[in-house]
């Protein structure tokens, strides 16, 4: 784009607009409650409210530091076996839980009509990497091998994830592709994911402050979750592509993190790894959870439905 001002929709100006005058301190001023506490906030008053569905259900499964916390997502009381979709919530790693992506979870249970069971992974800074890829890890394999528990047998696994959970989507499928599961990851769905380091890269500076995530609360979270930079269950883009399933990547044109999410889609693409690319033109990073604020947003997110209808059918 060079110099020339970035497109940005009409409902992205408003919200961004909106946050800008409401002010309020930047992430890293904050306590970690407060923090935590804040993207509670932003979800509850900018995303779309929750879809009823006949199944949500709050579950545990074992993890390498305890129990992890579960919750089914499922628009059918029971089913015939099929893939189930694995979630990972986005937040850095530090202050996402099952609550700030609830309703997102009911919206993919709803459109897609499978069952949907989110993760809730421990997180930093009181538990760094690599806790947090190791619980959702953990749980995947859990998943995959206990159709009594979830009363769902799956015959695959489908991971998906925003931002940090689209880094945990990708570690997830890298470690069950090496090492499988009793069912194979059939479908990834990174979305805005952190693929590869953002530190230097052309859109953390372009879009480092005013754009919903900023480069500040990057940083905030890199010091929280301590990522080994070398290590690919911290940086994906640093493993084997070969083998990888097929994969819906979906950037935002707008995200500081949006290179990071090209340069996977780049390492797929040598890798010949069937995949379908999105990068959404004038929307941000997180635009999955403001669907209320950001109506266009919600077009998007169908877009990343139809898109993993089209590649489990190939699937």
């Amino acid at each position: 784009m060079g110099n020339s001002e970035p497109f940005i929709r009409e409902d992205v100006k408003s919200l961004l607009k909106l946050l800008e005058e409401a002010g309020g301190p930047a992430l890293s001023e904050m306590t970690l409650d407060e923090a935590r506490a804040s993207y509670v906030a932003i979800h509850a008053m900018a995303d779309r409210p929750a879809r009823e569905l006949a199944v949500i259900q709050d579950l545990t499964c074992p993890g390498p530091g305890g129990e992890i916390p579960l919750r089914l997502y499922d628009a059918r009381e029971s089913r015939e076996p099929g893939p189930v979709i694995v979630f990972f919530h986005g937040g850095g790693y530090v202050i996402g839980d099952l609550e700030t992506h609830h309703n997102l979870c009911t919206e993919i249970a709803a459109q897609m009509d499978l069952p949907v069971v989110a993760v809730d992974y421990r997180r930093a800074p009181e538990h760094p990497f690599p806790a947090s890829v190791d619980d959702c890890e953990a749980a995947a394999r859990w998943i995959a091998s206990n159709p009594e528990a979830l009363s769902r047998t799956a015959t695959g696994i489908v991971t998906i994830g925003d931002s940090a959970g689209g880094n945990a989507t990708i570690v997830v499928t890298q470690q069950l592709s090496a090492n499988p599961a009793d069912v194979p990851v059939v479908l990834q769905v990174p979305i805005f994911p952190l693929a590869s380091d953002a530190v230097g890269s052309t859109s953390i500076e372009e879009f480092a402050e005013g754009f919903i995530l900023t480069k500040d609360a990057i940083e905030f979270f890199d010091l929280a979750y301590q990522p080994v930079r070398g290590d690919p269950r911290a940086f994906p883009i640093l493993s084997d592509h070969a083998g990888t399933p097929p994969t819906v990547l979906a950037t935002a044109s707008l995200d500081p993190i949006r290179d990071s999410g090209r340069d996977y889609g780049a390492a797929l693409a040598a890798a010949g790894v069937d995949h379908v690319f999105l990068e959404m033109k004038g929307l941000t990073h997180s635009f999955t959870n403001l669907r209320q604020a950001v109506p266009s947003a919600q077009v998007d997110l169908e877009r990343i439905f139809a898109a993993m209808k089209l590649m489990l059918g190939r699937a």
